[in-house]
């Protein structure tokens, strides 16, 4: 008697990525299951007029009971919406009302994806969690630690979202197209004649109506849309700011201050409710420290070391010394000063194209 097949719960977003995916899973020998997370409290506050790629519509979902059905294999929607408004939504609200930028995909990958959906996986009897990340998982055997390396297609890679994910959860996730190029990946969605071959994708963080992250938060976190003082970087009072919700740090337009060279946002002070701005060349850091810090290649940090640190997604990763500090924080240390570093954002650390690991920008120096 053949030993039973694997059993791969995919996460299925509605998207022509995880559809392949799954084909591919399926035609790797495994039994796939389809799951769709539900997020949003009710059907009508995640559904927009004409919003089609949004991965939590009811669009998306109809979407992946589609693709299901072509491919035969069954589909269930799974309710995830307590935690994403507590995980996901609640602290974009709250690190905006502090002055920092968060970076929703990650923290829903960290909390919902890899955590609860992995754990609702387990209960249904799958072996593995799959999903249509870009980014290739191994074990490495000379570090005998599983490993997240970027996707080969540089344009798409998302291994920067995956950081936050521990040992036990890669050693349980599988990801198919990794090694692909996302033409590769509409090809095959062509060829195994699936809906949604053509299907655009979606550029917008899913749960913020029109992109307009200010009017979310303060509709949520009403203190963070009191108005305060436009400062310059010596403290110089130059203006008055509509609330802290509508800046982040690099922002050019909307600053209401005149002056015969561009202006920016170079720092946001949640404390005293003030926004710092400067001429772009005070924009620049050497230095930051990195707190709830995630290390996948390595154990820990031990010692002062050389890396590639990518400040947001899609970045180029730039060569830096990383170092220990108190807290389990990492102090980086560029080797040539980086444009607006944006507490709040992830800091991610490479070693050519292995993730060693990363944590959130506490503050730079």
């Amino acid at each position: 008697m053949s030993a039973p097949k694997p059993r791969v719960a995919i996460a299925m977003s509605g998207g022509v990525d995880s559809s392949v995916a799954a084909a591919l899973l399926l035609e790797q020998g495994y039994e796939v299951i389809g799951v769709t997370m539900q997020l949003w409290p009710r059907a009508e506050e995640y559904e927009r007029p004409g919003d089609t790629a949004a991965c939590c519509s009811l669009s998306a979902v109809e979407d992946a009971r589609r693709v299901a059905a072509r491919l035969g294999i069954p589909h269930y929607l799974l309710n995830f919406r307590d935690i994403f408004a507590a995980e996901v939504i609640g602290n974009f609200c709250c690190e905006y009302g502090q002055g920092r930028t968060p970076n929703p995909c990650i923290r829903c990958n960290q909390k919902v994806k890899f955590e609860a959906l992995l754990r609702r996986s387990e209960e249904i009897g799958a072996d593995y969690l799959a999903t249509g990340h870009y980014a290739r998982l191994e074990f490495d055997h000379a570090r005998s630690r599983h490993v997240i390396r970027r996707g080969l297609d540089e344009r798409k890679d998302q291994s920067y979202f995956l950081y936050a994910m521990t040992q036990e959860q890669l050693a349980r996730t599988l990801m198919p197209l990794g090694g692909l190029t996302k033409e590769r990946t509409r090809e095959l969605a062509a060829y195994y004649g699936l809906p949604v071959a053509s299907k655009a994708e979606s550029q917008e963080i899913c749960f913020v109506p029109d992109n307009d992250y200010a009017a979310f938060v303060a509709q949520r976190n009403p203190a963070a849309v009191i108005s305060g003082d436009i400062v310059d970087t010596a403290g110089k009072i130059l203006g008055r700011h509509r609330g802290i919700i509508h800046y982040t740090v690099g922002q050019r337009r909307g600053l209401g201050i005149a002056s015969d060279r561009p202006l920016y946002v170079v720092d946001i002070d949640a404390e005293s409710n003030r926004v710092v701005i400067g001429y772009e060349e005070e924009l620049f850091r050497h230095r930051l420290t990195v707190a709830e810090m995630n290390w996948v290649a390595l154990p820990g940090l031990d010692d002062r070391r050389e890396a590639e640190v990518a400040l947001r997604y899609r970045m180029q990763a730039a060569p830096a010394v990383i170092q220990p500090v108190e807290g389990g924080r990492v102090l980086v240390t560029f080797d040539q000063p980086q444009r607006a570093v944006t507490p709040g954002q992830s800091a991610v650390f490479y070693h050519g194209d292995t993730v060693l690991g990363g944590g959130i920008i506490e503050r730079s120096i």
